[in-house]
């Protein structure tokens, strides 16, 4: 525990760093003393929290695995695995059993192979390695590895209860490891042995193996080229050879071991007994059919068949693919044949694989199929086996998170208790229907509700417009409620309206959302510059929604053009509100409602119903807010966004300026640039933009980056404003590579073409997860500048003023024009008019605070952050009383406090002088819709945080902290002197931050572009963490990472996944109580008695051992250039994690041993069993021998 104290020799206008910033003061901006309200002379906050309480590491993994490639199941401890191409291992068992496992390499996984109740897995990768993990522990560990050098791994086979593996090389080679050692046995089946000496040609690689279920000693090789051989091997050599014409798929077993049944390239399905093997038995093609001239269609191949047998019924016969070429644009099939009824399943994406799952694990019985799992590239279904018409059965994983791209994501911890039962009731009432009633079939593993769980919802905003709640307490994963913020709208006709120039596929895009749990108020901005607010309501209503159209643009003929001094560096222009936007036009929607006449260009994107309409319980649309066009340019996209329910308001802003919104008498309060905000303390001193400047087409610059600025706006703006956060961008647009060529357009060109400087054009909309790029961030300070760096990361050269904090004007230096030789070379005059005198608003947030210096109370302020590291506090004045709430007007003023820092204003966040958490004020749920209580009248509860509630030892006043690209600070109020500045990197910026709890105290947590995530102390800003944890590969990660309280957060890892993590050593000790157990001890079933004659006439199937003739002894040694053995670090790693589990290997081992000696009594009764049986048959016996001894043949 550290005491930080801070001496303030009285009122100060200048900040301790100041000085080392270059910055202006932190004080009054303009310089001018003022009178401030007593400030404490000494301010003491205790701070507990230490490096040690800090530990970075990934929890869990949801979604649906990414590109899958393989699939495996377990029959006996029934768990599922799913390979990808990543080299990522997904483990599912019941819910809350789910592991996430990944291969160093990054391979593709080519197949896996469970070791059936051994609690292990095999993974085959294309970088020809296998690999052995232990699944005995709570996070699997790689315990052996086999590096292949010469060959490559196309197929694998390990038989039930076998330690050796059966590997089928590209060279035709069947090679044989062994599992408990992982070494290659000098025991292999060469491909010009397999078949006849006087085949010519090469068989092609192995592409199946499997062994008789006859006869367990004969190995079935089928190669590409369409040869099948059965390989004995205990006499090593062949017992029959097929050669077809067709390509070989699969191979499947009749469970007799007398037939089997090939898939082939052509189509077509042919079944082979071993009595004959010179021609098939059956040759059919399920979807050929016979043509007018007598020939069968061509049909595409059959990628898998699986051939079951029922006890009770007739045979299963399913496979993927062989549909007919003639019939275009069918979808994936999966197809069942079952006696003469053939049912195909149409699937909505490609089948990857298919499995067939069965309730015994022994190939040489009947094998009673139940379900089968089929894996698309997209989703993951199964089918129930058991009802003829084969319903899918109720995933209860959540692996439909991709079911819209992801644009968005939000998350919150230590949420109401009462919030999730309340939204998963109102969601459970529109499920879908038509499952199958039987229990999910993938129901292994053991998983217990922890002892550290607290209600968290995680949010995703989606390209359709929907918004998903889910439940993500205990670190599991379920969707609660599903909101479709389209239903709002009508809906847009083809190519009409507004929407249609710019929108083609979905312009009902979720770009940011904002939600006060406590208040249920729902916030959620689109990407066709639409706000709408939603309440929350257990009732059905009829409602009618209200919509305000804030006109929130500059227009270019109001803007000043120096055309005479335009090349004079110096020409100046006053702050006359040339660049404030045009007066704002507001009307309630109404069926007869018509716009004035002096706005028929002021049309929105997207046209609100303007009926009334019915809505269900839950979330229910109040008020939409819209940016319309104007003269034939679309509006800026919006880019932050904060709603206060104790004040009633709503603010959001963009590359214009700043709006307000009081949603509860639905007036626009403020609406003004942002270089009004400032009024005469502007701490920049602006120069003009030309008019022709900003009539050209950025038409060549739309197609650059994610996020594409007009040719004024791009050195300006922010590069996380811009292109990370979601400010003034577009989730649905491409990237691009830098430097293409921007084609200008003159004044005549087409208005159309010359989009805003935040609007880029849309095509179909892709998610925040599927943005990509290369970017070598490891070595970022090899870029001569941050500037130099986000050219390369977002193709666009972009200008931000964090670089060069001087009290002289900006501009571009020589020495930084030398280091970006890429960027346009220009004149001082040139880029003097060039440099836009626009700045966005990049965050917003409502508090108790104090707008100026004189403040002795805190009042209702909004905090507005800029992407010029410039702050601004505007002072509101709000009616206490309910009813002069909803009548007088709120008064709202730009004339507080004007602070600074470099980089882009990010976050802000508020302590007590004592250094605890202040929560912004708030109301306290309310259901409107409910029916009138005539006592227990509706009134508003609001709970405020006030800054001096607890401050009775130091006075009046609070701690704001801001966060910037570059740099955070902790400023005293009101006296807005900078108690702590902290440079939080030079050579990369900010992403993410956030002011979170962990451990009953706060800290600053940071995710940089670089891949560091940090945590820092308040409000001392000591570095407590520092994690080079994941490199910004894509910009995916930059717009979905996101914390929470808790010491946890997540981003998007893949476009169909979210990965959370931690950073709390609190929680990373207790994980290993809050995963789930992946391998539970269970007894294998017994396999069948096969009877007297099937056992005498059936073959020695069991008299066969593999470790006679694989071993060392009888087959000698590998050779060692063959493949390679590595060690794996499983085996320490697994017996560290079990002993912290709450299952050790001694609990194991001591189960173990009681099941060997209940095995070994069950054994010695079934012994004593089989004797008096003995004895029994013996005297009867004997007794019938008596009887017939004296008679003679013909008495019979």
């Amino acid at each position: 525990m550290k005491k930080f104290r801070k001496v303030l020799d009285g009122l100060t206008t200048s900040s301790p760093g100041g000085g080392t910033m270059g910055s202006p003061s932190c004080g009054s901006a303009a310089g001018t003393p003022t009178t401030a309200a007593p400030t404490p002379k000494e301010i003491d906050v205790q701070e507990t929290l230490v490096s040690e309480n800090f530990q970075l590491c990934k929890t869990v993994r949801h979604g649906f695995p990414y590109q899958p490639t393989a699939l495996a199941f377990d029959p006996v401890q029934k768990i599922l695995a799913i390979g990808s191409r990543s080299g990522g291992v997904r483990i599912l068992g019941r819910p809350g059993v789910d592991c996430f496992c990944q291969h160093e390499s990054g391979a593709a996984v080519l197949q896996l192979q469970f070791l059936i109740n051994e609690g292990a897995l095999v993974t085959a990768c294309a970088d020809d390695t296998l690999h052995l993990w232990n699944l005995r522990q709570r996070r699997p560990a790689i315990l052996h590895s086999l590096k292949f050098n010469r060959e490559r791994i196309t197929f694998c086979h390990l038989p039930f209860q076998s330690k050796w593996l059966y590997v089928g090389t590209e060279r035709g080679n069947t090679h044989i490891v062994n599992i408990e050692s992982f070494i290659l046995s000098g025991y292999v089946i060469m491909w010009n042995k397999a078949i006849e000496l006087a085949t010519k040609t090469h068989p092609g690689p192995v592409v199946h193996l499997s062994d008789s279920p006859k006869d367990e000693g004969k190995l079935l090789v089928g190669f590409e080229s369409g040869t099948i051989v059965q390989w004995d091997l205990r006499v090593k050599k062949a017992d029959f050879r097929i050669y077809y014409d067709e390509a070989i798929h699969s191979v499947s077993w009749h469970h007799e071991g007398k037939q089997f049944m090939c898939s082939h390239s052509d189509g077509s399905l042919t079944l082979w007994n071993l009595r004959n093997t010179s021609k098939p038995i059956q040759v059919t093609f399920p979807h050929g059919k016979i043509q007018k001239d007598g020939r069968k269609e061509s049909c595409k191949p059959i990628l898998k068949v699986d051939y079951k047998t029922s006890r009770n019924s007739e045979p299963f016969i399913i496979f993927s693919g062989g549909l007919s070429y003639d019939k275009a644009g069918r979808r994936p099939t999966l197809t069942i044949m079952h006696g003469k009824a053939i049912t195909v399943l149409e699937m909505d994406y490609p089948i990857v694989e298919f499995m067939t799952l069965c309730e015994t694990p022994y190939n040489n019985e009947v094998q009673d199929p139940y379900a089968v799992v089929v894996l698309l590239e997209k989703d993951l279904i199964v089918v129930d086996l058991t009802q003829s018409n084969f319903p899918v059965f109720e995933n209860p994983y959540p692996m439909d998170i991709h079911e819209s791209p992801v644009t968005c994501t939000a998350y919150f911890a230590d949420c109401p208790p009462d919030i999730i039962p309340v939204l998963y009731s109102i969601g459970a009432k529109h499920k879908k229907t038509g499952y199958s009633q039987k229990e999910w079939p993938v129901s292994g593993g053991m998983w217990t509700l922890g002892s550290h769980t607290y209600p968290e919802i995680i949010i995703t905003g989606h390209a359709d417009g929907s918004i998903k709640f889910w439940d993500a307490s205990a670190i599991t994963l379920q969707m609660l409620y599903k909101l479709k913020t389209s239903k709002v709208f009508e809906k847009p006709k083809p190519n009409e309206g507004r929407a249609a120039e710019l929108v083609d596929d979905d312009p009902f895009a979720v770009q940011m959302v904002s939600w006060c749990p406590q208040s249920r108020i729902f916030c959620v901005v689109g990407i066709s510059s639409h706000i709408i607010l939603y309440r929350f309501s257990k009732y059905d209503a009829n409602t009618q929604i209200v919509s305000l159209e804030v006109r929130l643009q500059c227009d270019p003929e109001d803007v000043i053009s120096p055309s005479e001094n335009e090349n004079n560096p110096c020409f100046s222009e006053p702050h006359s509100g040339s660049h404030s936007p045009q007066p704002h036009h507001q009307h309630p929607v109404s069926p007869g409602g018509g716009t004035p006449e002096s706005f028929k260009d002021s049309t929105p994107c997207l046209k609100v119903k303007d009926r009334v309409v019915r809505v269900p319980p839950g979330y229910q649309a109040e008020l939409v807010i819209q940016l319309p066009w104007i003269d034939g340019e679309p509006p800026q996209q919006i880019s932050s966004l904060d709603i206060n329910s104790a004040y009633g308001l709503l603010a959001f802003g963009n590359c214009n300026g700043l709006a307000v919104v009081d949603y509860l008498q639905k007036t626009i309060l403020l609406c003004m640039s942002t270089l009004d905000l400032y009024g005469a303390a502007d701490p920049y001193q602006r120069l003009t933009r030309s008019p022709r400047r900003n009539r050209q087409s950025t038409s060549g610059l739309t197609e650059l980056s994610d996020n594409q600025q007009s040719v004024d706006m791009e050195r300006s703006k922010s590069p996380t404003s811009d292109h990370v956060n979601g400010h003034c961008t577009s989730p649905t647009s491409q990237p691009c590579s830098a430097g293409k060529p921007r084609v200008p357009m003159g004044p005549e060109g087409p208005r159309l073409a010359r989009r805003g400087p935040g609007r880029p054009p849309f095509r179909k909309a892709q998610s925040a997860a599927c943005m990509e790029i290369s970017l070598p961030v490891s070595h970022t300070e090899g870029y001569a500048s941050r500037r130099a760096m986000l050219q390369q990361l977002h193709g666009v050269t972009m200008y931000s003023h964090d670089e060069h904090h001087t009290a002289t004007p900006y501009c571009w230096s020589d020495r930084e024009s030398r280091e970006n030789s890429f960027s346009r070379s220009r004149s001082s005059s040139v880029s003097s008019i060039d440099r836009d005198t626009k700045e966005a608003i990049t965050t917003l947030q409502f508090g108790e605070s104090f707008g100026r210096k004189s403040d002795t109370l805190p009042t209702p302020c909004l905090w507005v952050g800029t992407s010029l590291g410039v702050i601004i506090l505007i002072p509101m004045s709000i009616p206490t009383d309910q009813e002069e709430r909803m009548e007088e007007p709120v008064t709202i003023g730009p004339c507080g406090a004007v602070l600074m820092l470099k980089g882009s204003v990010l976050r802000f966040g508020f302590l007590d002088c004592m250094g605890a958490h202040i929560q912004s004020p708030y109301e306290v749920w309310r259901d409107l819709n409910a029916p009138e209580d005539p006592d227990r009248p509706r009134k508003r509860k609001l709970v405020h945080y006030s800054p001096s509630s607890s401050q009775d030892t130091c006075g009046e006043g609070h701690l704001a902290i801001v966060c910037s690209e570059r740099q955070a600070k902790v400023f005293l109020m009101p006296s807005q002197s900078c108690l702590f500045v902290h440079n939080i990197t030079e050579s990369s910026f900010v992403l993410r931050a956030d002011v979170v709890s962990v451990w009953n105290s706060v800290c600053l947590a940071c995710f940089c572009a670089n891949g560091h995530v940090m945590t820092l102390s308040l409000p001392s800003l000591r570095p407590l963490m520092d994690v080079n944890y994941l490199p910004l590969t894509d910009m995916r990660i930059a717009r979905t990472f996101c914390f929470t309280n808790g010491g946890q957060a997540l981003y998007l890892s893949s476009p169909t996944e979210i990965q959370r993590i931690t950073y709390s050593q609190e929680m990373y000790d207790n994980l290993q109580e809050m995963l789930g157990e992946l391998f539970t001890p269970t007894e294998t079933p017994e396999a069948q008695n096969r009877g007297f004659l099937k056992g005498f006439f059936g073959g020695n199937a069991h008299t066969f051992d593999r470790e006679e003739l694989f071993g060392e002894a009888a087959a000698g040694k590998a050779s060692r250039s063959l493949a390679q053995h590595i060690p794996g670090q499983g085996g320490v790693e697994g017996m560290k994690v079990a002993a912290s589990g709450a299952v050790g290997e001694l609990a194991r081992a001591r189960i173990a041993l009681d099941e060997r000696g209940q095995r070994l009594g069950e054994l010695e009764e079934r012994t004593a069993l089989m004797m008096t049986s003995a004895e029994s048959f013996s005297k009867h016996a004997h007794e019938l021998m008596l009887k017939c001894k004296d008679k003679k043949w013909y008495q019979f």
